[in-house]
């Protein structure tokens, strides 16, 4: 039981540590609003993981996943919020422009915790991820539901503490960000990957 906890640790580690939405989104907020911000998002995105995990539990992620025109539904309109995200960015790197070069960036819309959560919620491959992944990663002499629920609170806390450290990293370089020219050409990169991940959810296939 242990090889198997650890080895289902192990692949849930390496599936947080890769680049996806959720970077994107805590990078735009923590370069445009600071670190308290960005702790803020990883918390929103970390409850919308418990959500999607007790809706996993409960078997009603199995119904989304399994039901294609719910499916579509939730991709598109989680795609489209961050490509508003995206293109949200990409207006205040040129609003940045106009300002002066004490000023300081223009704050997104939205709270932070709601964008994470919003973000992560209407992520579609979280519930083929955790219907289709989990049970088989769920360790032995344990109900399938209580391993199930193990392993979110797992991936919760993982996804926590790896964005919460990349937040805190970024505060580091606080004094670099906020260079005006550092921070347009993060708010355009930021604005690219967001609506690139948000074209890339909506041609996913369940």
């Amino acid at each position: 039981m242990l090889i198997q906890f650890l080895t289902a640790a192990g692949v849930l580690a390496m599936l947080t540590v890769v680049p996806g939405p959720d970077m994107a989104v805590v990078t735009k907020r923590a370069v445009s609003a600071g670190w308290k911000d960005g702790l803020r998002t990883v918390g929103g995105i970390t409850g919308g993981l418990l959500v999607w995990g007790v809706l996993t539990v409960v078997g009603l992620a199995a119904v989304l996943a399994a039901s294609a025109a719910a499916y579509t539904v939730v991709k598109l309109t989680g795609a489209g919020y961050l490509v508003f995200l995206g293109i949200q960015a990409l207006i205040y790197s040129r609003r940045d422009r106009a300002q002066s070069p004490d000023a300081l960036p223009a704050a997104p819309v939205g709270g932070p915790w709601r964008t994470g959560l919003v973000s992560n919620v209407f992520n579609p491959k979280i519930a083929v991820f955790y219907t289709g992944l989990l049970p088989t990663l769920s360790p032995p002499g344990m109900s399938p539901h209580a391993g199930m629920a193990l392993l979110v609170l797992i991936h919760a806390m993982l996804t926590a503490v790896w964005l919460g450290g990349y937040v805190l990293l970024l505060a580091k370089a606080r004094v670099f960000f906020q260079k005006p020219s550092v921070r347009r050409a993060m708010d355009r990169i930021t604005g690219v990957v967001l609506i690139g991940f948000g074209l890339k959810v909506a041609a996913t296939q369940p």
